[in-house]
């Protein structure tokens, strides 16, 4: 398994099963080279970058990057996906329904699941109200789960509905 600074890489997972769970909303892994500039990418260095239904990653992208960038494809807007390019924009409601959904994605990962999510996010510096990932989605993410029921995003039973918004 690939970690750097604690947190699961994309050059440690079935990265079939990654272009499967993309696939499954519309988009596309591109590959950048090692060390080379990651387009899209809002944070730089080896986060993932988001243009249109393309997400640019490299073998040392973190993993849970790949999954923030993918669910806000998922969550936002089909006007905002038209001309997403770098900044996926949305407000606060938004952003915590793409954390939340990026813990239930990575359920859909061999060798990531929910727990490894939780940790990856609290080593890369993802802050909460209540000091940790797990606190939060466990204790104070009601109105994220809230936000992507009401949007068709996931299902009451918390498994994802495979649809964008």
């Amino acid at each position: 398994m690939a970690l750097e600074a604690g947190v699961l890489l994309v050059n440690g997972i079935d990265r079939i099963a990654l272009a499967m769970l993309l696939d499954r909303y519309g988009l596309q892994m591109s590959w950048v080279a090692p060390g080379e500039e990651i387009p899209g990418s809002y944070w730089g260095e080896r986060e993932a970058g988001l243009i249109g239904e393309r997400i640019f990653l490299r073998p040392d992208t973190p993993l849970h990057s790949v999954l923030h960038e993918a669910s806000h494809f998922i969550c936002m807007s089909a006007e905002r996906r038209t001309g997403l390019d770098t900044d996926a924009g949305g407000d606060h409601a938004e952003e915590n329904g793409v954390c939340y959904l990026q813990i239930v994605l990575a359920d859909e990962l061999p060798g990531m699941g929910r727990e490894r999510m939780l940790h990856d996010m609290d080593a890369w510096g993802y802050t909460f109200r209540l000091g940790s990932a797990r606190a939060w989605f466990t204790e104070d993410a009601d109105d994220a789960r809230r936000w992507l029921i009401e949007r068709g995003l996931m299902l009451a039973n918390g498994r994802p509905t495979f649809l964008c918004r």
